[in-house]
């Protein structure tokens, strides 16, 4: 639960995927989510995951309704850790002027609360091998480098 001086992490709406996008996309610097553009192909991506119980796109938002920070966690099903789901947590974004105010931290720690009380038993991420200072971030918060990841782009 967030106090009045601090942001609330809620679901995404619509209108929130100009400032989602943005986000993304100021990974150096801030950028204003009325230069995005916002195309069909994100329109279909945000609908899709909208409209699965299971992935959600989630905002940290300020009383005055700015979006500071966004993740998507997406909750799988596995027969491994003896059946339990497993929160996979990816495009975790801080503003990049608030960087360092503790964002991160909060909208990490709601996250993994949430994927708590929805009855995963495990949450994993996956970091770019460059981002030395998320892995710093993330080992803080009690991450572990147990498993190198592969990707392969199709």
């Amino acid at each position: 639960m967030s106090t009045p001086h601090e942001p609330a992490l809620r679901p995404a709406t619509r209108a929130d995927l100009p400032a989602v996008l943005a986000l993304i996309a100021g990974e150096d610097g801030v950028v204003d989510p009325a230069a995005v553009e916002v195309t069909d192909a994100h329109e279909r991506a945000f609908a899709s995951i909208e409209a699965d119980p299971r992935n959600e796109v989630l905002v940290l938002a300020e009383a005055s309704g700015d979006v500071v920070g966004c993740l998507q966690v997406t909750r799988i099903p596995g027969l491994g850790k003896g059946g339990a789901e497993r929160a996979l947590i990816e495009a975790v974004r801080i503003r990049a002027d608030l960087r360092g105010a503790g964002l991160g931290r909060t909208l990490i720690r709601r996250t993994l609360d949430r994927a708590r009380e929805q009855g995963c038993a495990l949450a994993q991420l996956t970091s770019n091998k460059s981002r030395t200072d998320a892995h710093r971030f993330y080992t803080s918060l009690g991450f572990e480098a147990s498993h190198e990841g592969f990707k392969l782009p199709l």
